[in-house]
């Protein structure tokens, strides 16, 4: 507490004048028009003061309502830039408060600022810095790079001093999941009255909350792994245990009524992860395999194209037949248009691969990239209807080689972190929680070949959220080795 005089603090200054200031707008507002403004002042001057006072609250606020914001485009159509309601506004006051912290003298601590995953994200920031200031779309590119600092800085150097708690990383995952129920009770509602089965309907059901069908099936993927720890494991009590097996259930069958095709591979990708970790095969020989095929498929790319197009099989309402389309490239609308988009994505490459079309540029920038033969029937020149459909491909356009590179770089240094600590930890429940974050990542690492989510709130809260739960976890037991090592 800072004292001012004898009994005066600055706590005590801070609520007097936010109410002295809050009185002469209710005198000043009084018989106007612009009166329902008061009603929203509350809410908002309880927001300043837990942000002052308690500033975790804040995160455990934007967690509760990330599954539940929309746009502020659906409030108001037309506007020129859209923020996610209430989560980003939010995220940019716990930025300001960061910033005036930092400026005030508070510094994270050094094994954070070292750690190899914070100096990923500070290469992967600084490229797309130096490419907002080469970017065509300058104000656009600085946009999106803001975007990005507000959700690192919330939930990740916050996240991993908020997540040294274990039993934070569990209300996380609990207080996201609960609000998403609210939001998959009301899709599931909705597409009962077009039939439960019917896979139009499961395009846009969830709307006004997540735009389509394949956000909504890549977030309750990345949570079924949290889940399934909680249901089988020993981190949580019998009562609780039974509670999250409900709370599974749920989101398996959401998961599958998504008909989100690119979601259901990276489940089965995060399977094949979690038996990895189960055989403690090491990462290195992991990434040699990883790299041998993705050798073989380039090597071999030729007769794969002509293989996937004998599938001839439409995306349907039948699961199976759902299924088994995701190989079709000869006549499946969305994966033609999903190739149509990589295309575009490596002809402005091409054209650009050092500093790329800027950040955040892809979606305006493509049109004149797309060949007629590769247009398909739900093409569009405006860019409405998502960006690249790839994590890798989209900063590859905007930022160049080394903007993909830099992301790539990212996620191996996260997966190198996840799978040297999960060897190293002796504690059953925090090797729990960290296959949990780490199964759940995997989950959005395979499904960003095929989408990118970053963008929004409702995947960029949890994918950062889980990179701190690793790295805290990492730097936890590297502390207490050093204890045990100190004592001995």
């Amino acid at each position: 507490m800072i004292r001012i005089g004898k009994s005066w603090s600055l706590q005590y200054l801070l609520f007097y004048g936010i109410s002295l200031a809050f009185i002469l707008l209710v005198v000043y507002f009084f018989g106007k028009k612009e009166a329902y403004l008061l009603t929203a002042l509350p809410f908002i001057l309880a927001i300043l003061l837990l942000a002052i006072y308690s500033f975790d609250k804040i995160l455990w606020l934007v967690v509760l309502f990330t599954p539940l914001s929309l746009p502020l485009t659906w409030f108001f159509p037309g506007l020129p830039v859209d923020l996610y309601l209430p989560t980003e506004p939010l995220l940019i006051g716990v930025l300001l408060l960061f910033v005036l912290k930092t400026a005030s003298g508070y510094r994270p601590e050094r094994d954070l600022i070292r750690h190899p995953v914070s100096i990923a994200i500070g290469i992967y920031l600084l490229w797309m810095l130096i490419t907002s200031v080469t970017s065509t779309m300058p104000m656009v590119s600085f946009k999106f790079l803001l975007v990005k600092i507000w959700f690192i800085t919330g939930f990740y150097l916050l996240g991993i001093k908020l997540f040294e708690t274990p039993g934070n990383i569990s209300r996380m995952v609990w207080l996201y999941t609960g609000s998403l129920l609210v939001v998959i009770g009301f899709t599931t509602y909705r597409h009962l009255g077009y039939g439960l089965f019917d896979k139009q309907a499961a395009h846009f059901v969830m709307n006004p909350f997540y735009n389509d069908h394949t956000s909504y099936g890549a977030v309750t993927a990345m949570f079924i792994p949290f889940l399934t720890v909680f249901s089988f494991s020993g981190v949580h009590k019998p009562l609780i245990k039974w509670i999250a097996r409900g709370f599974l259930l749920v989101l398996i069958l959401a998961f599958f009524l998504s008909y989100a095709r690119a979601a259901w591979i990276s489940l089965i990708v995060a399977i094949a992860a979690w038996g990895v970790l189960k055989l403690r095969i090491s990462f290195r020989a992991l990434a040699i395999t990883l790299v041998s095929v993705i050798a073989i498929v380039f090597v071999f790319q030729k007769q794969l194209v002509m293989y996937l197009e004998r599938n001839s099989e439409e995306s349907s309402s039948n699961l199976m037949e759902h299924f088994s389309s995701i190989s079709n490239i000869s006549s499946d609308a969305s994966n033609l248009e999903r190739i149509n988009r990589w295309s575009c994505a490596l002809r402005m490459f091409r054209e650009k691969p050092v500093f790329g079309y800027g950040p955040g540029t892809y979606m305006f920038q493509y049109a004149p990239f797309q060949l007629t033969r590769e247009r398909t029937i739900i093409s569009t020149n405006a860019g409405d209807l998502g960006n690249a459909h790839s994590e890798y491909l989209g900063p590859l356009s905007e930022s160049g080689l080394l903007g993909m590179l830099t992301f790539l770089i990212l996620i191996i240094t996260v997966m190198n972190t996840a799978f040297n600590t999960y060897l190293r930890l002796r504690d059953p429940k925090k090797k729990a929680l960290l296959a949990g974050a780490f199964l759940g990542l995997i989950t959005y690492y395979s499904h960003g070949f095929m989408n990118n989510f970053l963008d929004t709130d409702k995947a960029s809260v949890p994918f950062w959220a889980f990179t701190a739960m690793i790295v805290s976890i990492d730097l936890f037991s590297r502390k207490k080795a050093e204890k045990i090592n100190g004592e001995v």
